[in-house]
């Protein structure tokens, strides 16, 4: 299910209006080339759950928490392999929010399992086409949400 954004706001007006669907326990992996515009998906996303921090890439950090009406952690595993972001201890934290992951495909199969995967593409200096997947559970609730659709109105049509 794709997007078209045409301004660094419009990206973070698609974050700001999947929020409110967002609880503690949510994946949300972001793939996509550096500058097409993750981080300013999750700050749509932080500012849509009221959190008043700047938003930056936790390129150096690892990590940045957002506090909001859930916890946003945000990653960015740009520098990370894969095997080492199995022993960042994950699955813990999502006992205290929602994840959401830059360089989501390094993240352990068993948090991509039922994430929303969103994809950027760059389609002009001005333009992005963000994509959204999800093969079950939870993920599926929320690209209900990306597509526009409640939960339920997306399970009442299948």
């Amino acid at each position: 299910m794709a997007r078209r954004s045409t301004s660094v706001g419009s990206t973070e007006r698609i974050g700001e209006s999947l929020a409110p669907h967002l609880r503690v326990g949510d994946v949300i992996s972001l793939t996509g080339p550096l500058g097409a515009g993750k981080t300013r998906l999750v700050a749509g996303l932080a500012r849509g759950l009221g959190s008043r921090s700047r938003v930056r890439s936790p390129s150096f950090t690892l990590v940045n928490e957002y506090r909001g009406r859930v916890l946003l952690l945000h990653l960015d595993l740009y520098r990370v392999e894969p095997w080492d972001a199995v022993s960042l201890g994950l699955e813990e934290e999502l006992e205290r929010g929602a994840l959401v992951a830059e360089w989501g495909e390094k993240l352990p199969s068993s948090l991509r399992a039922d994430c929303l995967e969103v994809g950027f593409e760059i389609v002009s200096d001005h333009e992005r086409s963000l994509t959204a997947c999800a093969s079950r559970g939870r993920g599926l609730e929320l690209l209900g949400a990306w597509g526009g659709l409640g939960a339920e109105e997306s399970e009442a049509r299948r």
